[in-house]
């Protein structure tokens, strides 16, 4: 990652949370601690942020608190060509006429862009999602009440809601936190009850879940794997954890990230 990418990712996960680590930054980074704690001392000097023992800290913290978990400008610049090849493979299961859920996240925003000359009623808390297939397709939108969260871009409710709880779906796809034996992973409570809501009300639950999701972990677990009827991922995905999908009776689809990369180039 270059330096401009990587400031603009550290002031993007700092302005999020208030304070960051050193060690997540390296996370999200995939830099080294010296070259986060360079770029940290740069950005200081700049008064775009402030170094502090062991990390940073937002020079004015956002009012409203934040979910936990990655920023949604964060996570969107992390294996980007893979969670594109696999929101195409999510898109190419929707048919006209159904009704779907889209769950908030950076992989499932991508889908959006594969929608656009389909006709499906999709219900989403993704703030992003909704905005773009609004301005750029004849979809049905729906969308719940709550607040919106900037950072994530998606709008929760602590008091559940009247529509989602009516909005049958076909399919709900979903991203996460994480994925092993035990299930699906979210790392922040508003998350998970809000995404617990969406779950009952959809036939199928499919996954988008990139290889590096199946080494995440975290604290909450969304939903066992006997709930998911498909995890759309890509090669990268190891032996491992195939076999652990197919014991569970889970269905995988690997997504094609070369035929992806070569529409990409033939477009641009």
């Amino acid at each position: 990652m270059h330096e401009t990418e990587r400031h603009r990712v550290i002031l993007a996960a700092v302005q999020a949370r208030s304070f960051v680590t050193v060690a997540e930054l390296c996370d999200v980074t995939g830099s080294s601690e010296a070259t986060i704690r360079r770029d940290i001392a740069a950005l200081h000097m700049k008064g775009l942020l402030r170094r502090v023992r062991g990390g940073a800290e937002a020079v004015n913290p956002p009012e409203q608190s934040a979910l936990v978990g990655r920023p949604f400008a964060v996570s969107e610049t992390i294996n980007i060509a893979q969670k594109r090849a696999i929101a195409r493979a999510a898109a190419d299961m929707c048919r006209d006429g159904e009704p779907i859920i889209i769950n908030g996240g950076t992989t499932t925003y991508q889908m959006v862009h594969h929608l656009t000359g389909k006709r499906l009623s999709v219900f989403t808390n993704s703030f992003a999602i909704a905005e773009f297939l609004i301005h750029n397709s004849r979809n049905s939108v729906v969308i719940p009440g709550g607040t919106i969260y900037r950072e994530q871009n998606v709008i929760l409710s602590p008091f559940g809601g009247v529509v989602a709880s009516h909005f049958y779906a076909k399919r709900m796809f979903i991203g996460c936190q994480g994925i092993g034996a035990h299930g699906l992973m979210e790392a922040d409570p508003m998350v998970v009850q809000s995404e617990l809501a969406l779950i009952g009300q959809a036939d199928e639950l499919i996954v988008l879940a990139d290889s590096s999701k199946f080494s995440g972990r975290s604290s909450l677990i969304l939903c066992g794997l006997d709930r998911i009827a498909a995890v759309i991922s890509d090669a990268g995905i190891r032996d491992e954890d195939r076999q652990m999908l197919e014991t569970a009776g889970v269905r995988l689809i690997v997504a094609d990230t070369t035929a992806q990369a070569n529409r990409e180039a033939t477009v641009a």
